[in-house]
């Protein structure tokens, strides 16, 4: 008897955890999906997602022509070409909080409030910290931290208006564990996280959720770019996870941001990271808390062999550096 009523109290408990920790679920059709780096890779990705699934999209990014040529592409996917829209506006995210304002402004106008703002506009500087000069520490930090706050602080109020929203920021694998080679690009990455939870405090009272995306390297433009100078390690590091396709990782994006998920991630690895990495975030589902609690510890036992293995790398890519060349 005693049993049975000990696992009573325990579906009671997280029947009633599960009422306070999911958030209802935001429909994407007629929504306004406001998407900065909109333009190519992850981001245009994103915004064919959401016009698939109904949405009025607006992209950002700087260059006009890309802009334009991503536009017409993302028309090329709307289910519903009489109530469906795609508004592009041009603008630099990390020049001025005002000019950013204006542009989320002038979307609004064309699309009305935005239901989810996806911060995606980013890039990476791969290489050893002692070449990596502070002009791109400093770059990495307006770029994939402070952009995303000032275009957040835009949207903010409108969501705030209507009591509900959804804001994601795309982060990285790299913006969960260090890796070599990225100390300007993980350490912009992290900072990103410690406003994501602190934020998702402030909004929640709003009935908004905060997504926290940790893709891993994902088959963009951006990224056949960064490999043209990544160090031989963090080329080495990288092929541990793999290679994604943008579509997937903008499918697994929306699905977890419509449902509130404040941890979002693609692949084992990313739900080893994610359980791993839980800490003090948001638990946003009883089957999350519960998995990270079961979990947790058993992974921090099994990421010691990763690292370990990505010192073996690193190890053996100093000697090679350091070899003294033959003699004949």
């Amino acid at each position: 008897m005693l049993i049975y009523c000990g696992i009573l109290l325990i579906l009671v408990i997280l029947f009633a955890l599960s009422k306070l920790l999911s958030a209802k679920k935001i429909k994407l059709k007629g929504a306004h999906v406001l998407i900065t780096g909109g333009s190519s890779g992850i981001g245009k990705a994103l915004a064919i997602e959401a016009v698939k699934n109904g949405a009025n999209v607006t992209i950002m990014a700087r260059n006009e022509k890309k802009l334009e040529d991503a536009k017409e592409e993302i028309e090329s996917h709307i289910k519903d070409k009489d109530a469906q829209k795609v508004f592009s506006t041009s603008v630099d995210i990390t020049k001025s909080a005002e000019m950013v304002k204006e542009a989320v402004k002038k979307a609004e106008n064309n699309l009305g409030p935005v239901t989810i703002l996806i911060n995606n506009a980013g890039s990476a500087v791969a290489g050893n910290f002692e070449d990596t000069s502070s002009e791109q520490f400093q770059r990495m930090m307006d770029l994939n931290f402070l952009g995303g706050v000032n275009v957040t602080k835009a949207a903010l109020k409108g969501m705030k208006d209507n009591n509900g929203g959804r804001i994601v920021f795309i982060s990285s694998q790299a913006g969960q564990v260090g890796v070599f080679g990225y100390t300007a690009y993980s350490a912009s990455k992290f900072a990103l996280r410690g406003f994501a939870e602190s934020l998702q405090m402030e909004v929640k009272p709003y009935n908004i959720y905060v997504t926290m995306a940790f893709p891993p390297d994902t088959d963009t433009p951006g990224l056949a770019e960064e490999n043209k100078s990544k160090p031989r390690e963090t080329l080495l590091i990288s092929d541990t996870v793999g290679l994604f396709s943008p579509s997937d990782v903008a499918k697994s994006v929306f699905k977890d941001a419509v449902n509130g998920k404040f941890l979002s991630y693609v692949g084992m690895d990313g739900w080893l990271l994610c359980n791993l990495s839980s800490g003090m975030s948001p638990a946003t589902s009883v089957l999350d808390l519960l998995q990270q609690i079961f979990t947790m510890g058993l992974f921090r036992f099994v990421c010691q062999f990763y690292l370990l293995h990505f010192d073996r790398i690193i190890k053996k890519c100093k000697e090679e550096k350091h070899a003294k060349p033959k003699t004949s």
